[in-house]
């Protein structure tokens, strides 16, 4: 297996040309002979500034290791380093904070309040923070997306590539130095699909940002920077400049796009 700078020893200081670094990760679920061991021994380090798609069989571990990642799940032992903060350090007030802070969050469920508008969804999370909500830069992110006709539309009444623009524009306008996806497009169709991975793709480009995204789709995981295929809890491969073609061979080969 060829290495690349997403298999290397992870650099684990502040000044790291990484935004995410995790360093022997393990995760179990269950005790006895039910223990089921998902993360074993996994070290990652996702440079800064760029699109890394995470893929691999069902039951792999691939939304594990996100979860971990996004201090959503904490590991049994390891360390996850984040913009050089060691989140496993970090009591739970202090990675709400940091979560709130410095993190997004796309969810294949968009994870919307039903009860709320467009405009109340995207700033909710800077409103319950106590900071101040800039509503001409509330205006020019949603009309940016696509959204401005939508403004006081409720969720339900918008398509799902609509929602999932939504989820985007509140993640992008906290500003956050990483943004976590599991699996953005696997609820939409094919054209809403890719408005999302374009998205996702522009925030990095011109936003600068570093985006982390599990999807089982080798076109979605063709928009990446690289792709880091996971087997039985472990990083089985990675592909730089990923074509559609070459993901799905290495997803054949480690046992199929489920």
């Amino acid at each position: 297996m060829t290495r690349t700078s997403y298999l290397e020893k992870p650099h684990s200081t502040a000044f790291s040309p990484h935004a995410v670094v995790l360093s022997g990760l393990v995760k179990t679920y269950g005790s006895g002979p039910a223990r089921t061991t998902v993360l074993e021994d996994v070290s990652l380090a996702f440079p800064r500034r760029s699109f890394t798609a995470v893929m691999g069989p069902s039951g792999s571990g691939k939304s594990t290791l996100l979860q971990c990642a996004a201090g959503l799940d904490r590991p049994d032992s390891g360390s996850v380093m984040i913009e050089g903060i060691e989140l496993t350090a970090l009591d739970e007030l202090a990675l709400t904070r940091l979560r709130r802070d410095r993190l997004g969050f796309v969810f294949q469920s968009y994870n919307l309040v039903p009860t709320l508008t467009v405009r109340q969804n995207v700033t909710l999370p800077g409103e319950l923070a106590g900071r101040r909500v800039d509503s001409g830069r509330v205006l020019d992110m949603l009309t940016r997306l696509g959204l401005a006709e939508h403004l006081d539309a409720r969720p339900a009444q918008l398509s799902g590539g609509q929602q999932q623009r939504v989820s985007i524009a509140r993640a992008l306008l906290s500003d956050p130095a990483v943004i976590f996806a599991d699996e953005p497009t696997g609820a939409l169709d094919s054209h809403a699909g890719a408005e999302v991975l374009a998205l996702l793709r522009n925030s990095v480009d011109t936003g600068g940002r570093t985006v982390v995204m599990v999807t089982h789709d080798p076109i979605a995981a063709a928009m990446a920077d690289a792709v880091v295929f996971f087997a039985d809890g472990r990083v089985a491969d990675s592909l730089l400049r990923p074509t559609a073609d070459t993901v799905a061979a290495r997803m054949t080969a480690l046992g199929g796009v489920r």
